[in-house]
């Protein structure tokens, strides 16, 4: 499944609804942020792997979303289940992201 932008918090909201009770796992980036340029791919290729929404949020042009979940680091990874947060990762590890993708679905 493709990794779907979200630009405003109501995207985000009617993303997390669709969703049900699958994972969602969200990737706030930066397009100026080496590491989110290496990690992207990344979860490109989880998600047409594993079933999960995977959705990101450029945090220059969705400020309202950055500042809802204080982001404060690029990449910052944010999964939710039926519509709550349940876990953060920061950083551009790819196989703790596999991991913590794994252990949430």
């Amino acid at each position: 499944m493709p990794v779907k932008p979200v630009t405003c918090l109501s995207d985000l909201d009617s993303a997390l609804s669709e969703a049900g009770s699958k994972l969602v796992v969200v990737d706030f980036f930066a397009t100026w942020c080496g590491p989110c340029k290496v990690i992207g791919p990344k979860l490109e290729e989880l998600s047409n792997t594993l079933d999960f929404v995977a959705l990101k949020v450029d945090v220059d042009n969705a400020e309202d979303v950055a500042g809802k979940y204080e982001i404060k680091a690029m990449p910052t990874f944010i999964f939710f289940k039926n519509g709550q947060k349940v876990g953060e990762m920061v950083g551009a590890n790819a196989e703790k992201l596999k991991q913590e993708i794994n252990n949430r679905m």
